[in-house]
């Protein structure tokens, strides 16, 4: 029996791709107009609450799955698949975690204070827009320079390694970027929660047929991969050293999922606050149950048949296991966990930028659907010119977590001052703030006298110490110069 060409595989292939890619599109357009009519808009169509938060309209199964695709994208599973080892499904599991502490401490503050971005909070903590300003443009970096280009570096590697075509990376990221920010443009985050949740359903279905597929590979048999491949114990010299479980994973768990813009956006945009909590609750199930076999799995087996791949594991595995118009699928799901990863970025990342800054300091009632066009094409040009930047790291999950220390231990400190203590001023918190970027800067490049992970723990700690050193100074500097104008009057 004739068996069908690489032509005919890479047409059938093309096909499906594009046949489900609009079929997601179609069904995201008709969801939306649907809820839209549902909830009625017309009297805040141009506003923050509108384009940012759904108009407060997100039911828990939305929430549930914008959070899961706002995380899980083609940087998790091809970065921590990239790895071929279990190790690293210890970051999905501890995420659990993260997202608990999401549900019950940070999301009913932001609830009860009526917040659009998490940097409000701080605002209304500390009483000052600068602090506000600062902690977002942070953030903005962060998702500027290393969230969104990678997003798209690593969508483009996937799509590449899963056609086996020839295709060249930066033309390719760049039509992920147009595409997906036009999610983000015309809709807004109601627009980007449907597509991530439809587009999460195959994903993760998708995924897991992928971990059965690349299992019955190898005959479910591991004999022959490394002992240090699957274990759950890891070394000194591994990517997540045993006893960094109990130091610093816990607040990189905290920061991600509790002060996170990308993340916390989507749960504030609920009717209520118990509808919100049952949508991170049920993103923290997802989380539990299904994600850590899928980042993990199909690397190891691609380990045991095609050796040490970095990056390109989890691509040669899916196009070596799936037949051509299953592959056509999942990449038509992948392109579209792209697309919702990205534009949900893209969307928080505008959000910031008007609710923070522009509205503060720029214009404080702007026209917000045009402000939201402008923003995000300026984002989308930018991120796209930034890919090459990421094309020659050896491994793009690692060099995330190393990199995300610079911002995220000195921030979580700001959120943690700003909750458990009292009395702290906004000039010794942004002098912290600077001081803990500082030192994780100089841990990262200049000296790193231990793993990473246990130096976001001291990194936090240290910025918290300085913040209160620095109020305590501020506080006596003050009390000093009331005394010596106070005598200074006396004598007069």
């Amino acid at each position: 029996m004739p068996s069908l060409n690489a032509s005919s595989l890479n047409a059938t292939q093309t096909a499906v791709f594009i046949a489900l890619t609009l079929a997601m599109a179609l069904a995201t357009i008709w969801q939306v107009r649907r809820m839209a009519a549902k909830q009625g808009r017309r009297s805040e169509a141009n506003s923050n609450r509108e384009f940012f938060l759904a108009g407060g309209g997100l039911t828990w199964p939305f929430i549930a799955g914008s959070i899961t695709l706002t995380n899980l994208s083609t940087d998790q599973l091809v970065g921590m698949n990239g790895q071929q080892m279990l190790l690293l499904a210890w970051w999905e599991l501890s995420a659990v975690a993260g997202l608990a502490i999401l549900a019950l401490v940070f999301l009913p503050v932001y609830y009860r204070e009526g917040c659009t971005t998490t940097t409000e909070l701080l605002q209304k903590r500390y009483n000052s827009p600068g602090l506000r300003a600062l902690v977002s443009a942070l953030f903005l970096a962060g998702n500027l320079f290393i969230y969104l280009p990678i997003t798209l570096y690593t969508g483009a590697l996937f799509l590449r390694t899963v056609s086996g075509a020839d295709l060249p990376l930066l033309p390719l990221a760049a039509v992920l970027g147009v595409v997906g920010s036009l999610y983000a443009i015309l809709g807004g985050l109601r627009a980007v929660a449907v597509y991530d949740t439809i587009a999460g359903v195959g994903v993760l279905g998708s995924a897991l047929a992928i971990v059965w597929l690349a299992l019955a590979a190898i005959g479910w048999d591991f004999s022959g991969i490394p002992a240090e491949r699957l274990t759950l114990v890891g070394g000194p010299d591994s990517p997540i050293p045993f006893p960094t479980l109990f130091t610093g994973m816990i607040f990189i768990q905290m920061f991600y999922w509790s002060t996170n813009q990308n993340i916390t956006q989507r749960a504030m945009a609920a009717p209520s606050l118990r509808e919100g909590q049952k949508g991170v609750f049920a993103a923290g199930v997802i989380r539990l149950m299904i994600v850590p076999a899928i980042v993990v799995l199909p690397g190891i087996a691609s380990y045991k048949l095609f050796g040490p791949l970095g990056d390109s594991a989890y691509g040669r595995i899916v196009a070596a296991v799936m037949p051509a118009w299953a592959s056509g699928a999942f990449a038509a799901f992948m392109a579209a966990a792209v697309l919702t990863h990205y534009t949900s970025i893209l969307n928080s990342t505008t959000t910031l930028w008007v609710c923070d800054i522009h509205e503060a300091y720029i214009n404080p009632r702007p026209d917000v659907a045009r402000l939201n066009r402008l923003i995000s094409i300026g984002f989308v040009a930018l991120s796209i010119a930034l890919v090459p930047l990421y094309s020659g790291a050896a491994s793009i999950i690692n060099l995330v977590q190393q990199l995300n220390g610079l911002l995220s231990m000195p921030i979580l400190a700001v959120f943690i001052c700003g909750l458990v203590f009292t009395g702290i001023r906004a000039p010794a918190m942004m002098l912290a703030l600077l001081g803990g970027v500082g030192l994780y800067a100089v841990f990262t490049w200049v000296w790193t006298p231990a793993h990473y992970i246990h130096l976001m723990l001291v990194t936090l700690l240290a910025t918290m110490a300085l913040a209160l050193a620095t109020n305590r100074l501020l506080a006596v500097t003050t009390r000093l110069r009331a005394a010596t104008s106070g005598g200074i009057k006396d004598t007069d």
